[in-house]
């Protein structure tokens, strides 16, 4: 069964031609030749003269000169010359589409406009070939090369050659918010204050300035060595970042501030926070402030990796250049992603005794699920396996049996084939734990 109407070859080759011939022509001009092709093979399916027509001598009104440039100078009068010449038949008849595509397509308005969007594309070729000749372009004394040089040409051409400094400003837009008339500085003189979520218009009196703010960080870190009371602390943080947000302030300080609150989270388990501050810190460092890039990066594919999004860890790894693939931080962060993705546990755990700055406080929220499919896959293997090997592979420091213990117990693995052993001396019976495992694994942690 046919799908649709058969084209006689000669169409299609005049199709073909007419296309490449569209390609030196301005875009403005190939759409108009395009509309004027669809109508012409429009009215040949519906009049069933396909076959007959002579393609070859078939031309396009809008293609009927060979400079696109002269286009430009056609007169709107031009159409009362009379009608284009029409294609004459093998059969001595003629084809009636032309002259309907005159009046369709070339309409005093539409052929208005046309020549309109023509005498735009023109200045933009022109503007382009001056650009290639002249790399530089003087404006009011300054030399501007590049690309830069070809706007301000275009825009010296559009403005008949006013002087640069005599521009007459533009006119703002009213849909615009103008953030700058709306950015308050504050008052307030206050040390310390409680975060509070805004439900109303800041009030400039109870907005720290940045001099006030800068005194406040330093005594908050007075304040967090020698007390460790993390939920005030973490309050006034929030307090503090919250004051730099209402101020749009967004400088070195504000990456330091960022910073400190997200160590200190990720030393008291605090993830929310943590999440929070790295997210508006990738946001600071895009602006080109000066910070610990390379750690918080390091930390951001950790963190990614408790989360198991693999989709975005894949995007976020085809972005990192070579330069930062290099970076320690970023590199062991690598190396810990490459041994979950390929289930080297051996590889992970030695990673994570290892993990620089504060990355092994991110690894630590999700080690235990390594840890359970790690002894899972060893369960399968053996009949037994030995405390001391347990100790070793899952990541355990030496002095670190105990917890070793406990996660057993924690994941209903703590059955021994000696159990009246000393501890270093058990072995964990695989074959009475894998199926515990693998039901507390699907249990505890289900993505």
């Amino acid at each position: 069964m046919s799908s649709g109407p058969k084209f006689p070859p000669a169409m299609q080759e005049w199709v073909t031609s007419q296309f490449q011939k569209m390609q030196k022509f301005p875009p403005a001009m190939r759409d108009a030749a395009r509309e004027e092709m669809k109508k012409i093979i429009a009215h040949a399916y519906s009049t069933g003269t396909m076959l007959s027509i002579p393609w070859s001598t078939v031309q396009l009104t809008s293609l009927n000169e060979s400079d696109p440039l002269k286009n430009l100078k056609r007169k709107t009068t031009d159409h009362a010359e009379g009608p284009p010449k029409k294609v004459q038949l093998t059969n001595n008849s003629f084809v009636p589409s032309v002259k309907p595509l005159k009046t369709n397509v070339f309409e005093d308005d539409a052929r208005t406009r046309r020549e309109k969007r023509f005498q735009r594309e023109a200045l933009i070729e022109q503007n382009r070939n001056l650009n290639t000749n002249h790399h530089t372009v003087m404006v009011s004394g300054m030399s501007v090369g590049g690309s830069l040089g070809a706007r301000m040409q275009g825009f010296a051409h559009s403005h008949h050659h006013v002087p640069w400094g005599h521009v007459a400003e533009s006119v703002p837009d009213a849909n615009v918010i103008d953030w700058d008339k709306y950015t308050i500085v504050g008052r307030s003189t206050s040390i310390f204050k409680n975060y509070l979520r805004l439900t109303s218009d800041p009030d400039p009196k109870d907005i720290r300035p940045l001099s006030v703010l800068r005194q406040t960080l330093e005594q908050l870190k007075q304040r967090w060595r020698s007390e460790g009371n993390y939920n005030w602390v973490c309050d006034q943080f929030k307090s503090l970042r919250q004051d730099l947000t209402v101020q749009r302030i967004k400088n070195e300080f504000t990456v330091q501030v960022y910073e400190i609150h997200a160590r200190i989270a990720l030393e008291n388990s605090d993830l929310v926070e943590f999440n929070a501050c790295q997210a508006m810190l990738r946001t600071l460092y895009e602006l080109g402030l000066p910070g610990k890039r390379e750690e918080f990066l390091g930390y951001r594919i950790l963190y990614m990796l408790h989360g198991r999004n693999r989709a975005d860890l894949n995007f976020l790894v085809s972005q990192l250049t070579p330069q930062e693939k290099e970076l320690p931080a970023v590199q062991h962060a690598l190396k810990a992603h490459m041994a979950m993705a390929t289930g080297n546990y051996h590889q992970f755990f030695a990673l994570f005794l290892v993990a620089p700055n504060m990355g092994g406080y991110i690894m630590d929220h999700y080690v235990d699920r390594e840890r359970c499919g790690a002894l899972i896959t060893m369960a399968k293997s053996y009949r037994s396996l030995p405390l001391r090997l347990l100790q070793t592979e899952l990541g355990y420091e030496s002095d670190e049996l105990p917890k070793l213990l406990d996660f057993l117990t924690k994941h209903s693995a703590n059955v021994f084939t000696n159990p009246n052993a000393p501890d270093i001396e058990k072995h964990v019976a695989c074959s009475a734990v894998i199926q515990t495992l693998i039901q507390v694994q699907s249990q505890k942690y289900a993505k």
